[in-house]
């Protein structure tokens, strides 16, 4: 079993709560990783710098800059995860676009997935129409393609969607790109009770979750948050108290509505 499914079991299993955390690859990445793992980390999404994105904000951008200019390749990156794999035991999702993985070559791309113990993927810009250019790679190597649903999604689509996974379906918050929010739409927690309504797998938000108290609200609705743009600004500021705070956040028990 996919470590991401099987963690995702036991958390729906006890009603308790999950809290990914976003970072970018690149400098600290090793430390970043035995930090959060040591924090709590349900599972951590490693981001792959890349010169065009589509999905992330200011904040993830500017990370993503200063990655490719210190010389980070999705290569690279996966060797160093590769390196620590034996004493990390979280599960490690890939976030990137398709750019980077063509230019390496998919089937390159998912041996060196598999090489380095990535659990999951998470591909933006690959809609579930395109999907078969990488998906039976993926599958045959036993590593999750993580989908996206928007605010706009049909629920049929969503239905769809979620029958493709095992492990978690990432519900988008908003209507745009990535960053930390004050708030969020009225109507957002009904459309986060309506998806879980018809996906077969545990529902995580993200977009825009930037507190503990953001991260208690999406709580009551589904089963655990994403939570990128907030993480990278407290690691800038070495303010690993304000992580802890977020992840411990995500600890508080809810009934769902």
């Amino acid at each position: 079993m996919n470590r991401i499914e099987k963690v995702m079991q036991t958390l729906v299993k006890n009603n308790e709560n999950a809290f990914v955390p976003y970072i970018m690859a690149g400098d600290a990445l090793v430390e970043q990783i035995a930090f959060l793992e040591k924090a709590g980390a349900t599972a951590i999404e490693i981001g792959i710098p890349f010169s065009d994105p589509v999905a992330d904000g200011p904040v993830i951008q500017r990370a993503g800059k200063r990655s490719l200019e210190n010389g980070t390749t999705l290569r690279g990156v996966l060797r160093t995860i590769a390196d620590i794999r034996p004493i990390i035991h979280t599960p490690l999702i890939i976030m990137t676009y398709m750019n980077p993985i063509m230019a390496l070559g998919i089937s390159e791309f998912i041996d060196e997935c598999s090489r380095s113990g990535i659990d999951g993927l998470i591909l933006p810009d690959l809609p579930i129409e395109e999907e078969e250019i990488i998906a039976p790679f993926a599958e045959k190597a036993g590593i999750e393609i993580i989908r996206l649903v928007t605010l706009t999604s049909p629920l049929e689509r969503i239905e769809e969607i979620s029958k493709k996974g095992r492990g978690f379906l990432y519900a988008v918050t908003v209507n745009g790109i990535t960053g930390a929010r004050k708030g969020f739409n009225e109507q957002l927690g009904e459309h986060l009770q309506r998806v879980k309504s018809v996906s077969s797998l545990p529902v995580l938000a993200g977009f825009g979750i930037s507190s503990p108290s953001h991260v208690q609200e999406m709580n009551q609705y589904c089963d655990g948050v994403i939570v990128g743009s907030k993480i990278i600004e407290l690691l800038e500021a070495r303010d690993l108290a304000g992580i802890e705070e977020l992840i411990n956040a995500s600890k508080i028990t809810h009934v769902k509505n």
